[in-house]
C-alpha cells in the first residue's frame, strides 16, 4: 500500500510534506480483543472432554432411565422384545417394604461412615500441620499408601484380617484373654458385618480428607495466629476463630464428596459378604445389582438405580444451594 505525499511552503523554511494516509480497507481489531478464532479456542479444547462426557455417562444414563420403563426378564432379552409398561417397576419398587428398609439402612450406614471420617481425617490433617517435617513425611507416604490401594485388595487384606479361622484380629483377641473369640464369626450378623465395612471405608477414606485439610491449614496466614496470641487465645480458641472459618469451605466439599462416595460405594461391601447375611447388609446400589443382575429383572434394577441417582441429585442440589449461600454472604 503505497502513500501519497504533499509539500507545503513554509516562510523562511524548506517545505514540509504531509503524509496522505488512505482510507482504512476493512477494520482492524483494537489492541487486547480476542479474535473470533481466539474466543472459540476454550470451546474447541472442552469438546473432546464433552463428548466423552456424553458418551460414557449421558448415554448409559439414558440406557439406564429406558429400561426402567420397560418389562426386561431373561425372555424378552433372548428374544429381543421390547415390553413397556410404564411406571410399573416404579410403583412396584415404592410399594414394597424392602425398598424402604434398604433406604433407611443406606442412609444410617451412609451418615455413621461420614461422621467417622471427617471426624478422623480433620484430627489427623490438624495433627499433620503441627509434626515436623521428618514425621510429616514418613506419615504422608504411609496415607497415600492406603488410599491408593485398589478396593478388592484392601477387602481381601480386611477377609484375611477377620477371618473366622486363621484371622489375626480373633488370634490377637484370644491372646488379649478373649478367648470366646478365637473362632467368632464377623461376617454372622448384620451388625458384625457393617462394623467390617465401616472399619474398611474408613481407613480407605480418611487419608483423602486427612491430606486435604492439612493442604488447607498451609493457606492460612501465620499473622492471624499470632494476633489471636497477642489477644490471649489459647490453642481452642484460635482453632475457632482461626483455623475452623477457614477450613469451613473444605469441609462442606470434603464433606459433601464423602457423602456421595459412601453412599454409592459397591465394591466393598459385595466384595466382603455380597450384600449378607440374608441380604441384611444391602444398600442401595447392591440391592439395585442383585434385583436387576442377580434376580434378572432388569426393569427393575434399572429403576432402583435411576432412584438411587435421584437421591444423589437431590444431596447434591442442596450441597450446591448452600456453596451459594456461602459465595453471597461472603460478598
Amino acid at each position: 500500500m503505497s502513500v501519497q505525499t504533499e509539500g507545503t511552503d513554509t516562510a523562511g523554511g524548506p517545505a514540509v510534506r504531509k503524509a496522505r494516509v488512505p482510507a482504512p480497507r476493512g477494520e482492524t481489531p483494537a489492541p487486547g480483543t480476542p479474535s473470533r478464532r481466539g474466543a472459540a479456542a476454550p470451546y474447541l479444547l472442552l469438546l473432546p472432554a464433552l463428548l466423552a462426557t456424553v458418551v460414557f455417562l449421558g448415554w448409559p444414563l439414558v440406557k439406564n432411565g429406558m429400561l426402567s420403563f420397560q418389562n426386561l426378564n431373561p425372555r424378552q432379552l433372548i428374544q429381543h422384545l421390547t415390553e413397556w409398561n410404564g411406571f410399573d417397576n416404579y410403583r412396584d419398587v415404592l410399594s414394597e417394604a424392602e425398598f424402604w428398609h434398604v433406604v433407611e439402612r443406606s442412609v444410617l450406614f451412609t451418615a455413621a461412615n461420614v461422621v467417622l471420617i471427617m471426624v478422623l481425617g480433620t484430627l489427623t490433617g490438624l495433627l499433620l500441620a503441627r509434626l515436623g517435617k521428618r514425621m510429616r513425611l514418613l506419615l504422608l507416604v504411609g496415607l497415600v499408601l492406603a488410599w491408593a490401594m485398589p478396593p478388592v485388595a484392601a477387602t481381601t487384606v480386611y477377609q484375611w484380617l477377620f477371618a473366622q479361622r486363621f484371622g489375626v484380629v480373633n488370634w490377637t483377641l484370644d491372646r488379649l484373654g478373649w478367648h470366646s473369640m478365637a473362632d467368632h464369626n464377623w461376617l454372622s450378623s448384620q451388625f458384625s458385618t457393617f462394623a467390617v465395612v465401616l472399619l474398611l471405608l474408613v481407613w480407605g477414606s480418611v487419608p483423602f480428607v486427612a491430606i486435604n485439610l492439612y493442604a488447607a491449614t498451609t493457606t492460612i496466614p501465620r499473622e492471624l495466629y499470632e494476633a489471636a496470641s497477642l489477644d490471649g487465645a489459647g490453642a481452642w480458641k484460635s482453632f475457632t476463630s482461626v483455623t475452623l472459618p477457614f477450613l469451613r469451605p473444605f469441609l462442606y466439599a470434603t464433606t459433601f464428596l464423602e457423602v456421595i462416595w459412601i453412599f454409592k460405594s459397591f465394591t466393598q461391601i459385595f466384595a466382603i459378604n455380597e450384600g449378607g447375611p440374608d441380604r441384611l447388609t444391602e444398600t442401595l446400589p447392591i440391592y439395585a445389582f442383585v434385583e436387576g443382575v442377580g434376580n434378572q429383572h432388569f426393569g427393575v434394577g434399572a429403576a432402583i438405580s435411576f432412584l438411587t441417582i435421584l437421591v444423589l441429585l437431590v444431596i447434591t442440589a442442596y450441597y450446591l444451594r448452600m456453596a451459594l449461600k456461602q459465595e453471597e454472604d461472603e460478598l
